[in-house]
């Protein structure tokens, strides 16, 4: 069942006294037609109760305020699993989607969204850094602590980003998200510097583990319309979960994908089975009693992370990298997301040291398809 965009779950809308007068913030706050509360720079928003047990409740308020830290920062990573070599540019905190695996829920230590206004400094910021590193390919994202465009009908931010990035020949934007909210990236001049990514999984774990989230039809039929105005994608099949009927769904949803979208559009594809904080798993569970994937067995990794065995990743991860290979066009970077080189040998016969390191793979992928434009052919 379509929710539509997650925005309209905000329902108080505060900003922090600095950023009262901030023509950013007094954008969005004209925009989004909601009551408005002035709190201290200091202050939070008044969310009764305690988390996470008032995190529902929280994804209802949204806070506009200044980032105190750093925009701009490398994944964070653990380097005992091979790396992509991300880089994160943090435009807020929390999201008004639900997905019941989410990590942010033992991440954040608060229940209510913000969105940073100081947009100058976050430039500003980004300029430094492809003026440190010029002959370095960056691959920016920014939807490791939010969702890229769930909040964007409000704060319009997507043009800004996709506008900075359209001359940028040594990196790549990638906006990820589980909405679509995709109307601000029409007519944009991006350049091919953006990419356009969304989250997929079995139907089954998209219609029950993610909520207010766009089904499966909308998301693909949102990545069309992104590949008929010009944009590469992405898909990231993460985090893959067991569950009765996996393998028939993963093959559902990789079937409908290609149907849908040319497959000469898509620059990547990453795949990463479920794992996750044990932290997480009381705090999902008392929060979605309905849902019982957090009961099979696990093992501790080497980061620290639940994570299925080894045999059982192996088994998805196979199965759906053959489907996979049926339909995606050769230049696409089919890759693990934090996985070891004895699991990327298993599976796919090769490790990303044999063919240059994953970060040369991945950059390989978006320089070919920029040489090669694609000629989209709608399947609707």
């Amino acid at each position: 069942m379509s929710y539509g965009d997650p925005a309209k779950y905000i329902t108080q809308l505060y900003v922090t006294e600095e950023c009262q007068q901030d023509t950013y913030a007094q954008e969005i706050i004209q925009r989004s037609k909601l009551p408005v509360r002035v709190i201290g720079d200091r202050q939070h928003p008044d969310i009764s109760g305690t988390y996470p047990e008032n995190l529902t409740q929280g994804k209802h308020h949204l806070l506009l305020c200044r980032n105190r830290g750093k925009f701009f920062k490398p994944c964070p990573a653990t380097w005992e699993y091979t790396c992509c070599e991300y880089q994160v540019l943090n435009i807020g905190m929390g999201c008004p989607m639900d997905c019941v695996y989410c990590i942010l829920q033992a991440y954040l230590n608060n229940p209510w969204i913000s969105f940073f206004v100081n947009i100058n400094e976050l430039f500003t910021e980004l300029d430094a850094a492809f003026a440190a590193k010029p002959q370095t390919f960056l691959r920016i994202g920014t939807g490791e602590f939010t969702d890229s465009l769930a909040l964007d009908s409000l704060t319009h931010f997507s043009p800004l980003l996709v506008k900075y990035m359209r001359d940028k020949q040594n990196a790549v934007l990638e906006l990820k998200s589980k909405s679509v909210v995709i109307d601000n990236l029409e007519g944009l001049e991006h350049g091919g510097r953006t990419i356009v990514a969304w989250s997929l999984n079995s139907p089954l774990i998209m219609e029950q583990e993610e909520i207010r989230t766009a089904s499966l039809e909308e998301r693909l039929a949102a990545a069309v319309r992104c590949a008929e105005w010009g944009y590469r994608l992405a898909f990231h099949f993460d985090p893959i979960i067991w569950h009765k009927g996996w393998q028939e769904g993963y093959r559902t949803t990789i079937q409908r994908l290609f149907a849908k979208v040319p497959a000469d559009c898509i620059a990547w594809i990453s795949l990463g089975a479920l794992r996750y904080l044990p932290a997480l798993q009381p705090i999902a569970a008392e929060r979605f009693p309905q849902s019982n994937f957090f009961y099979e067995e696990f093992v501790e990794g080497l980061d620290g992370k639940s994570r299925y065995f080894r045999s059982q990743r192996v088994e998805m991860y196979k199965l759906i990298v053959d489907e996979l290979a049926r339909f995606a066009d050769p230049r696409t970077c089919i890759y693990f997301c934090m996985e070891s080189e004895n699991i990327w040998k298993e599976v796919f016969g090769y490790t990303p040291t044999e063919r240059g390191s994953l970060p040369a793979m991945l950059d390989r992928s978006v320089c070919d398809m920029q040489e090669q434009p694609h000629a989209v052919a709608l399947n609707l």
